[in-house]
């Protein structure tokens, strides 16, 4: 899919979705929707040339989005006006603009359908992988940004406010909070998304983070890379080597590399020292 926008909205990232929909599967129309209380409301639609399908709302286990989001796959027909493996409620829309071939493919966010995606023809079309393929491709990577958001938000909610003294059970979870997030980062591409999450884990940082006091003297500039800061966070929750690595995808030898350079940069014999100098320095919660 295309590089996402700060700030985007989740309409703003349907309407993107529908575009490269189009662009991607060949088909002239192309529509779509999240579910909102129960059901789908198409909110951008590209390429038609009727008003026909404006207001369109698709309801679970109704015509051939609802039949794909509850199958959790895609559905097709080349024949939608004769198809009898669907229910017809919403003919009224996709006749009055003329479609004759139809695809649907579910966004599905942890097994679950949070909106569908259509892309559709006024002739009959073949249809087989070759097209379906592109279209579960751009259904996925809105299917990724959804559940990458859930995760912020969940982990913002979490979040205590600054004004509000830490306990030491929530220190841990914000804690784990910051290790989980990196590992989310590690995973994504879309540099507006990470920059996202870094605010978030700076935030994190700032409520667990306890203020130097006068008698610790002043602290030293510290550049962790982001890959160092990854390897010292899943330490200091206890993971061993071979834990870090299969958390965040890398060979033990390269954590540990990593871990080395990041307790030279903080002058620490031990990663625990580590640990507890980038705490101190405010480069983990």
């Amino acid at each position: 899919m295309s590089t996402p926008i700060a700030g985007e909205s989740e309409t703003d990232l349907v309407s993107r979705a529908v575009r490269d929909l189009s662009r991607r599967t060949r088909f002239p129309v192309a529509f779509g929707g999240l579910i909102d209380e129960g059901v789908v409301s198409v909110t951008s639609i590209v390429g038609n040339r009727t008003h026909s399908l404006d207001g369109l709302r698709v309801r679970p286990e109704r015509g051939l989005g609802g039949r794909a989001m509850m199958e959790l796959r895609p559905r097709m027909t080349s024949d939608y006006r004769s198809s009898q493996q669907i229910t017809h409620d919403y003919d009224v829309f996709v006749l009055g603009e003329g479609l004759c071939t139809l695809l649907a493919v579910p966004i599905i966010v942890s097994g679950r359908p949070r909106g569908v995606l259509y892309a559709g023809g006024w002739e009959q079309t073949p249809l087989g992988g070759v097209t379906t393929a592109p279209a579960m491709q751009v259904a996925q990577s809105v299917a990724d940004e959804l559940r990458i958001r859930d995760e912020v938000d969940r982990r913002l909610r979490l979040a205590a406010p600054p004004a509000e003294r830490v306990a030491p059970s929530q220190r841990e979870e914000l804690r784990e909070s910051f290790a989980e997030l990196r590992s989310i980062a590690a995973t994504v591409d879309d540099s507006a998304l990470r920059a996202r999450i870094a605010e978030v884990e700076k935030r994190l940082v700032n409520l667990a983070g306890d203020s130097p006091t006068p008698t610790t003297g002043p602290v030293p500039t510290v550049h962790l890379s982001p890959r160092e800061t990854d390897v010292l966070a899943c330490a200091a929750l206890g993971a061993t080597n071979a834990e870090i690595a299969a958390q965040l995808g890398l060979r033990d030898g390269t954590v540990k590399a990593y871990l080395g350079t990041a307790m030279s940069k903080l002058d620490a014999s031990t990663r625990h020292a580590a640990v507890a100098k980038a705490r101190r320095a405010g480069l983990l919660p």
